[in-house]
């Protein structure tokens, strides 16, 4: 069964989910070779007090530990918001095939900042952009009222 790019950003949502239960900023990240996903996680800067502990950072990690090497090659990233400027620059070095994201940052994403990926790799937005933004709206809106 050929799994598609909803399936995989729904698994990045359960990620995010589990940053908002712990009560940080709700982004959810997995890592995807041949339709498998190779690392899961989730922002844990409150956890860790670590400003770079980004989901997309913690995934990148695991995804290179589980295949030994430093280059992702071949794998997609799906991750529930537009990663920032810290997050793209990783990007950039671990050469991702593909990086789907599902809502965008006007504010703080590597897109408004002119900021280019690694030149292979395809960048697709919007997969289930709502049901994502929706989590980010009701966390702000939490941490606000």
């Amino acid at each position: 069964m050929e799994l598609d790019d909803a399936y995989f950003m729904k698994q990045a949502l359960v990620e995010a989910q589990k940053a908002f239960d712990a009560e940080e900023v709700p982004v959810g990240a997995v890592i995807v070779v041949e339709q498998r996903i190779i690392a899961r996680a989730h922002n844990l800067t409150e956890r860790l007090k670590d400003v770079t502990a980004h989901a997309e950072m913690q995934a990148i990690t695991s995804a290179a530990n589980y295949l030994n090497g430093k280059y992702l090659s071949g794998c997609t990233l799906y991750v529930t918001l537009e990663p920032c400027v810290m997050c793209a620059g990783a990007l950039a070095w671990s050469q991702l095939e593909r990086v789907v994201f599902a809502a965008s940052d006007p504010h703080r994403g590597f897109q408004q900042a002119g900021i280019q990926l690694h030149p292979k790799t395809h960048i697709h937005s919007g997969i289930m952009e709502s049901e994502a933004k929706l989590l980010l709206d009701v966390f702000f809106a939490q941490k606000r009222g």
